[in-house]
């Protein structure tokens, strides 16, 4: 498993890259700050990202917000502080898995473990919930073009229903995207 380790502290990072590396894990080169964290995670693709600091900056904050929306990684984060509006403010940002108090080499994997499986939970809901709002979507477009044959043509409900799924069987197309089509030619017609 690849580790991309980010120390935006003063202090050495040298503890932890020994204590991932006894654990088996594929350290990658340091980065010094979270400033460049998009590009580093493209670039290199971690499978984990852990970032080391006193307390997140709204700098490493507004990045992670970033690198969570446009490659999307397990990220954990060692800090200092523990103020509970600076932890809404870190997981809200995308971090799975804030550890306070410092580190212990034994503690390390077991951490890691908790963070991949929860970011595999957030992903599997989020994937999910784009379906559901797709489908959502669909609905609202097949119901919309059934209304408009059924007003421009004079058809039930049941009769404009089949007519879109004549069309999209003919066509080889989703229903959905038959729907669009219709509504297409709707605005088009006036």
């Amino acid at each position: 498993m690849r580790v991309l380790l980010v120390n935006d502290t003063e202090k050495p990072i040298g503890e932890l890259r020994e204590a991932l590396l006894a654990a088996g894990y594929d350290v990658l080169p340091e980065v010094a700050s979270a400033s460049t964290l998009l590009k580093v995670v493209e670039s290199q693709q971690p499978d984990v990202v852990i970032i080391d600091v006193d307390s997140p900056s709204r700098d490493t904050l507004e990045q992670l917000a970033v690198m969570h929306d446009h490659a999307p990684r397990p990220v954990v984060m060692f800090s200092a502080d523990s103020d509970d509006q600076l932890i809404r403010s870190v997981v809200g940002a995308g971090v799975t898995a804030y550890v306070v108090d410092g580190l212990a080499p034994g503690r390390l994997s077991p951490i890691i473990q908790v963070a991949l499986a929860r970011f595999e939970q957030q992903s599997n809901m989020r994937r999910r919930l784009d379906e559901v709002q797709q489908q959502l979507g669909d609905r609202k477009l097949i119901d919309q073009a059934k209304g408009l044959l059924m007003e421009k043509r004079g058809m039930s409900e049941n009769e404009a229903y089949a007519a879109l799924r004549q069309q999209a069987m003919k066509q080889g197309l989703k229903l959905a995207d038959v729907a669009r089509r219709i509504i297409a030619m709707a605005d088009l017609l006036g």
